[in-house]
């Protein structure tokens, strides 16, 4: 779930979180909250809610979805992930599954859409040697990978109505 909504000065932010370091290809990873789906989930919307509630503390209720992104292909998982934008219209105290979740990064709109943030990175995965992938830095961190990819078109999207 990328999710947006205004901190408490009004100003937009987009939500993403810092994976725990634990044995797993995602580790230590900048991510959206989200995760597999659950035999008591209804539909793979279903389970973007429910996770972003576990991960974040954010209620279902308090998400309005906007848009279904493209599917996104994960090799080194083997998961097609659907993402989705949601909104909230007003500020909510987060609370992190510290289980899963590292930290909160609470992006500002201006920064995700500032093309100075955006740039190639070259990595080495288990699947491909040297590759230059799109990434973000925000806030400190670099957002590589699927997640990457999935910001990449929800900036393409906004900079179509902004």
């Amino acid at each position: 779930m990328a999710l947006f909504y205004p901190d408490e000065v009004h100003i937009t932010r987009l939500l993403l979180i810092l994976r725990k370091t634990y044995p797993g290809v995602h580790s230590n990873q900048v991510a959206f909250p989200g995760g597999k789906i659950e035999q008591g989930d209804k539909d793979i919307l279903a389970t973007a809610l429910r996770e972003t509630h576990e991960e974040v503390g954010i209620s279902p209720s308090n998400v309005t979805v906007v848009k279904e992104l493209s599917e996104v292909y994960i090799p080194p998982s083997n998961f097609m992930v659907q993402p989705f934008i949601g909104l909230m219209t007003s500020a909510h105290s987060f609370a992190i599954q510290e289980s899963e979740v590292e930290r909160l990064i609470q992006v500002p709109l201006s920064d995700f859409m500032d093309n100075t943030n955006l740039f190639e990175q070259k990595i080495t995965t288990s699947y491909a040697k040297n590759i230059d992938v799109p990434a973000f830095k925000l806030n400190g961190y670099t957002v590589w990978g699927a997640t990457a990819m999935m910001m990449s078109e929800i900036k393409e999207l906004l900079e179509q109505v902004l």
